[in-house]
């Protein structure tokens, strides 16, 4: 049996799942379809492949943390690695950094290369193509997954099968007519994004299509860093790294390129409707989701996160709630919601990034309250962990201690506050917040300042390898 290396690909945004996914928490890590996240459930699948290393995930130097928790929570590996990318630079210089880092290991391995946001309901279907793609890629193919398409579709791109296993030709998203045209045809599959390639292969065939590309990063895996689980791959060379897909970099290009046509009950999650489509519906072809009441309501899309959401007379409609955002939208125009997104990134809208609730490798918190000079967040810390010693030049900060046990490091001062004690923060002063306790701590900060943004943080010292963010 061949060697199988696992390599998930945790990146991007996912844009067209905005409110709920964010620039700093996106669609990967969030629980759309089940009791885990997409992220988790691609680590639960690969953990069923017999034989298979433990996985290599990539992922953005922003994900970092809540990546690490989301795979320790699920306690299936011991010895994965994540490799950071300090830069985004597309599919095609993840895929290599990958192979790079892997190059140490017999080249015969091969590499099975998994994006972390995709839904796949049939697991067995799944092991079965690719243990057969596993023989495929040991005899030199770079072998994609492609799905048997169920409908038309003008959201994904399609494979045109060849003679035997081999690729005819890939072919770009199409309008309706020739998503139509490529349904009925028979002989095209959508492109999964899925791939499996032994590291011989593949870095043979880079370094002849894009040498470019092969090159940098063989030097950012060369000159990254070892940090616990963490690869840091160097920023320089990945910043000189072209952006390009490995569709483009190597697929279109190869004369190896195979196909694997599987029934695997896919879905790329890449907007609303496909989430829809995903999902049991009611007799009246709805989706509900959360705390909902919904009366004479047809072929709808609704989420709700905080508040009631109730519909009367709607159809085909998208209606998704989170504490700070609310989306409503014909369901067959889910695929523009990129639109907004590309306008809050433009006006520098803090709902483009994050949610009330931002999560750091510390805990989270929440924000409450928020006015031009004042600001109120629930801070919770989990136990054993610390934030940063740091100080920040615009903003005075009050703490209240509502459960469980801080240490606070108050300029000179060391104290223990319990619950319903409190302490200030006068700007400039260095502090830190600690929980020595089994329970996590929970307190009220009220920030008051001239400035209130996150970038006034001066760190002196952090037990996260976070570097100074002022």
């Amino acid at each position: 049996m061949e060697k199988i290396q696992p390599v998930i690909l945790a990146g991007g945004t996912g844009s067209r799942l905005w409110p709920l996914s964010r620039e700093l928490y996106p669609k990967q890590l969030l629980q759309l379809t089940g009791d885990f996240s997409l992220l988790q459930a691609t680590m639960r699948r690969v953990s069923s492949l017999p034989g298979a290393h433990s996985p290599v995930v990539v992922v953005g130097e922003e994900h970092r943390f809540i990546t690490r928790s989301q795979i320790d929570e699920l306690g299936l590996f011991n010895d994965y690695t994540v490799l950071l990318e300090p830069v985004s630079r597309n599919t095609a210089p993840a895929i290599c950094a990958a192979a790079e880092y892997c190059g140490g290991m017999d080249e015969e391995t091969v590499l099975l290369v998994l994006p972390a946001d995709h839904v796949v309901a049939h697991e067995s279907k799944f092991i079965e193509a690719v243990l057969r793609a596993a023989v495929l890629a040991a005899d030199g193919f770079i072998v994609t997954f492609g799905i048997q398409p169920t409908r038309p579709e003008t959201g994904y791109g399609y494979i045109e099968c060849g003679e035997g296993v081999r690729v005819a030709s890939f072919k770009e998203k199409p309008d309706a007519e020739l998503a139509l045209q490529y349904f009925e045809d028979g002989n095209y599959c959508w492109n999964s994004g899925m791939f499996a390639f032994s590291i011989k292969t593949f870095k043979a065939e880079m370094e002849k299509f894009s040498p470019e590309i092969a090159a940098s990063m063989a030097e950012a895996v060369r000159e990254g860093e070892v940090d616990d689980r963490f690869f840091r791959l160097e920023k320089s060379a990945m910043q000189n790294c072209p952006s390009d897909s490995i569709d483009y970099a190597l697929l279109e290009r190869t004369a190896n390129a195979a196909v694997i046509s599987a029934d695997l009950g896919w879905s790329d999650i890449g907007s609303w409707r496909a989430l829809w489509e995903v999902f049991d519906k009611d007799d009246m072809g709805n989706v509900a989701l959360g705390n909902t009441i919904i009366e004479d309501t047809r072929n709808c899309l609704i989420r709700a996160e905080e508040m009631l959401v109730a519909t009367v007379g709607m159809e085909d409609t998208l209606i998704v709630e989170t504490t700070d955002a609310v989306l409503v939208a014909p369901l067959s125009r889910s695929e523009d919601v990129k639109k907004i997104v590309t306008r809050l990134k433009k006006e520098k809208r803090r709902e483009f990034s994050v949610h009330r609730t931002v999560y750091r490798p510390w805990g989270s918190y929440t924000v409450l309250e928020e006015q031009p000079r004042f600001q109120i967040k629930r801070i919770t810390v989990n136990p054993g962990a610390k934030l940063s010693l740091q100080k920040h030049h615009h903003r005075y900060e009050h703490w209240v201690v509502v459960a469980g046990t801080a240490v606070v490091i108050n300029g000179d001062d060391k104290v223990f506050l319990y619950e319903n004690q409190s302490t200030y923060i006068p700007a400039g002063t260095r502090h830190r917040l600690e929980n020595p306790g089994v329970i996590p701590l929970e307190l009220i900060e009220v920030q008051i300042g001239s400035y209130l943004g996150e970038d006034d943080i001066v760190r002196y010292e952090d037990a996260y390898g976070r570097q100074d963010e002022s």
